[in-house]
């Protein structure tokens, strides 16, 4: 009988299974870009989304990821069209349209007119759903730190080291949600104009 020998080219940590250096070359996809990261990529991006699903068992179950993630874009990038909302969110206007309704309904959410232009209506954080993702933050905060508590201090001091680097990583998704509000904003005024 035959057994199936693993593949030592490749690696499972976590949920993601990566490349080890070396054991396949490059390839390049059509606009000539990696068609897959290095492994050390491969291992931080692994890493990074065992802590978010860390994070996500920690924090509380009352609402949908959408509709948090939905309250977090709202907090960052201020109010928004409930179109842009579902476009920055990757969900359809009519579920966007049901899921602010119920974050309304919690009083974490509001539709006000913009002060710039009185027909269009904004969705916009209330002090509530500032308090309500204020506590959440501060709920996965501490069970990360009780972890991060457990680790041996050189690895405590690399998380240190790494948090301007993951700050950046979360900026760096702030300014893709606003670049897609901003580029509809910006299709939008160009179709009127014409």
């Amino acid at each position: 009988m035959e057994t199936e020998q693993p593949d030592l080219g490749r690696v499972r940590t976590g949920q993601a299974e990566i490349e080890q250096p070396g054991t396949r070359q490059a390839g390049t996809g059509q606009a000539g870009t990696e068609t897959f990261l290095g492994a050390q990529e491969h291992a931080i991006a692994a890493a990074i989304d065992g802590l978010v699903a860390v994070a996500v068992r920690s924090g509380p179950r009352d609402i949908s990821l959408t509709a948090a993630s939905t309250l977090a874009t709202l907090d960052r990038g201020g109010p928004c069209r409930l179109t842009d909302l579902a476009e920055i969110e990757g969900v359809a206007q009519p579920s966007m349209t049901t899921l602010v309704t119920g974050l309304e309904r919690s009083g974490l959410a509001e539709r006000r007119p913009s002060r710039a232009d009185g027909r269009v209506v904004l969705v916009a954080l209330t002090p509530a759903g500032a308090d309500y993702l204020r506590t959440r933050r501060r709920a996965r905060a501490a069970k990360l730190a009780g972890l991060i508590s457990q680790l041996p201090a050189a690895q405590a001091a690399a998380l240190a080291d790494a948090v301007p680097a993951m700050v950046g990583l979360r900026d760096l998704d702030t300014q893709r949600r606003r670049a897609v509000r901003d580029s509809k904003a910006v299709r939008e005024s160009e179709g009127a104009t014409l």
